[in-house]
């Protein structure tokens, strides 16, 4: 990638323009981040860096931004600007195109963001974004009131790199932002919803957490999130690994007080995926049965239970509840069975089997054994014989389940 970015840099130096990557990748390259999109800005306009190049997409040529194809990747290649007026707290409604980069660099959000880098490696940083790095510092560009106005966006951006980064927030960015804090109404939940995720795959999400709730932003926004965590829990949030966000965000709404339902509805209303909600509603469901059930059967009934939870609702749902579970500790979970834990684990562990499908008999099968017509009764036959196997109470052999077909139906005679 960085390659044939260079190639783009380079094709635009050979005509005679200025070009250097700039903003984020520059940033993170500083860091020793991975480096995920290399954006370049350009003195060309528009209509020469189409000229330059063979392959390219019209992006925003608008606003100056040209995407230029160049092997397997696209670069956002952007003319220098400033920018008027801004519409409804999200884009300028105008453009204006200029020669100096540093008026370019003027109007973007944060002074980390606002550098550039030659492709001889000179860093162009009019704003002092290298030492706000060096002292792990979140800073608007001039103005932090003015910067929030353009985009309200910002304000989570803010604490989304405060939190992601480990900084501090300048105190004038930090007033700014509280300042301007209502106009997040202005935000649509997805992009919203985009930086929250992002917040919750960092490295301290519990810090961004507090910071949001101080800063007054999810009460603020165009769906408000009046929910209040465990100040208790929390801070766990930051022990799970941040390859598990689902167990992070099913965490968190357990910390809110949120069932599985309610749950739900929250992250429909704050835009996430059909699969996102459904994976963390799934955990907090297994975790609402296991707290229903009564520990006071036998040991076999314990597991039949317990197994027909995992097929319910997926061995993965219940493995990330188990993991969940470890992270709150044994003493903070008394809804729960705790002297069944470990059992759940190893029973998880054992089975072979998780689905209907994986039976060696179906309910044609039941219909020929029985010669009875179909109906309700073949599914629950059928839902029994798997939590059965599923629990190693009865081999997977198709003989066997046979037998046991014929018992239940002459017993219910």
């Amino acid at each position: 990638m960085a390659f044939h970015s260079e190639e783009v840099v380079s094709r635009l130096l050979e005509q005679g323009h200025e070009a250097y990557w700039v903003g984020g990748c520059v940033r993170d390259e500083l860091m020793g981040r991975p480096v995920h999109d290399m954006d370049i800005t350009t003195s060309a306009l528009p209509e020469a860096v189409e000229s330059v190049f063979e392959r390219t997409v019209p992006t925003g040529i608008k606003h100056g931004t040209v995407t230029v194809l160049c092997g397997s990747y696209a670069y956002e290649v952007t003319t220098y600007r400033v920018e008027g007026a801004y519409e409804n707290h999200r884009r300028p409604s105008e453009v204006e195109f200029v020669s100096d980069l540093k008026e370019d660099l003027k109007r973007r959000d944060f002074t980390f963001n606002a550098m550039a880098r030659s492709i001889d490696g000179t860093i162009v940083d009019p704003y002092q974004g290298m030492a706000d790095l060096k002292n792990g510092v979140v800073r608007c560009v001039g103005n932090a009131r003015t910067r929030f106005q353009e985009d309200a966006l910002r304000m989570v951006r803010c604490i989304r790199f405060a939190s992601v980064f480990g900084f501090s927030i300048a105190y004038r960015t930090w007033k700014g932002l509280v300042e301007e804090r209502t106009n997040i109404q202005y935000v649509a939940m997805e992009r919203f919803r985009v930086e929250l995720e992002k917040l919750m795959e960092g490295r301290r999400p519990s810090r961004g957490l507090y910071l949001l709730y101080r800063s007054g932003l999810l009460s603020d926004a165009k769906i408000p999130f009046t929910y209040e965590p465990d100040i208790d829990l929390v801070p766990i949030l930051d022990e799970i690994p941040s390859e598990e966000a689902i167990i992070r965000w099913a965490f968190l709404l357990r910390a809110c007080g949120l069932n599985a339902e309610e749950a739900h509805r929250v992250l429909r209303h704050w835009t996430f995926a059909n699969s996102t909600r459904k994976q963390i509603a799934d955990i907090l469901s297994v975790g609402e049965e296991t707290a229903a059930f009564n520990t006071t059967g036998k040991n076999s009934s314990c597991k039949e239970y317990w197994i027909s939870i995992v097929l319910k609702y997926g061995r993965e749902a219940a493995e990330r509840w188990l993991l969940m579970i470890d992270f709150i500790g044994l003493n903070a979970s008394a809804a729960y069975p705790v002297e069944l834990i470990s059992d759940f684990k190893a029973w998880t562990k054992e089975m072979g089997i998780y689905r209907l499908s994986e039976l060696a008999i179906s309910g044609k099968d039941l219909l020929e054994v029985s010669g009875l017509k179909g109906g309700p009764w073949v599914s629950e036959i059928m839902s029994k014989l798997l939590v059965m196997v599923a629990s190693q109470a009865l081999p997977n052999n198709r003989e066997q389940l046979i037998d046991e077909v014929k018992r239940v139906i002459s017993s219910n005679e």
